[in-house]
């Protein structure tokens, strides 16, 4: 019983809390068993999730007059049913090795919770946040709606007057947080907990060791990592059953 559980704990290399072993076990493994089971032998045999830890990010690029605030056009609606129509974006910090620090940029499917666009540096430039715009449109799986909408806090890359081009060029709607608010955009809050508590980054040498292992998460996340929330679907299944339903 405790094997198949430790298994589906580290199945693809990923460490699990219990809600994540059930559908992993249901998944992959068409084994069926209750939380409170589940809880019961990850505690006898001592397996633990990792505790995630608050977000000491700050923005450390500056303000200028013409940067620009927008509307909070999303109001929290972060899952609407249409894949493409809720773009959720934010930067973190990584830090690895002794004493090095990486950024990641991320754009999230509100509706699905695919990772559908990501740029890693080792620089806080406003090309960071423009790159992962680029990427993201690159994206076949990105399906653009007609009143698509891409969601951030008021941090500096963007109320840049270049990434709002960019967004605009994209023919994409632009809303902000209020400042200082995180539940304005706590989906992709919750992914980069995640993604902290489930990879290997104080491991990482170097930005390239650490670009591989965010590329193999984010592959990792979107196939195989079940949301409780979406129908217990990955965010890809989940994005083409909404499509399905349509």
């Amino acid at each position: 019983m405790n094997e198949i559980i430790l298994k589906a704990f580290h199945f693809k290399n990923r460490k699990k809390g219990a809600r994540q072993i059930k559908m992993t076990l249901a998944g992959h493994f068409n084994v069926v068993y209750n939380l409170k089971r589940i809880r019961r032998i990850m505690k006898k045999y001592h397996i633990f999730c990792p505790f995630r830890k608050a977000n000491p990010y700050r923005r450390l690029m500056k303000a200028t007059q013409e940067h620009s605030v927008v509307p909070n056009l999303l109001k929290r609606q972060f899952n609407q049913g249409k894949p493409g129509k809720i773009l959720l974006t934010d930067i973190t910090y990584l830090n690895y090795g002794r004493a090095s620090r990486a950024y990641l940029s991320v754009i999230l499917d509100g509706s699905s919770g695919e990772a559908l666009a990501y740029q890693v540096s080792d620089r806080m430039t406003i090309e960071l946040a423009t790159d992962t715009l680029e990427k993201l449109k690159k994206n076949k799986r990105f399906r653009k709606q007609k009143d698509t909408l891409i969601h951030s806090d008021q941090g500096v890359h963007y109320t840049h007057p270049q990434f709002q081009k960019k967004v605009k060029q994209l023919r994409i709607l632009q809303s902000m947080s209020r400042k200082g608010n995180c539940w304005d955009n706590a989906p992709i809050e919750s992914f980069f907990g995640h993604l902290k508590d489930e990879t290997s980054i104080k491991r990482c040498l170097t930005l390239e060791d650490i670009q591989k292992e965010i590329k193999q998460y984010i592959t990792y996340y979107n196939n195989h990592r079940y949301q409780w929330n979406r129908k217990k679907m990955t965010p890809v299944q989940y994005s083409d059953h909404l499509l399905a339903v349509a």
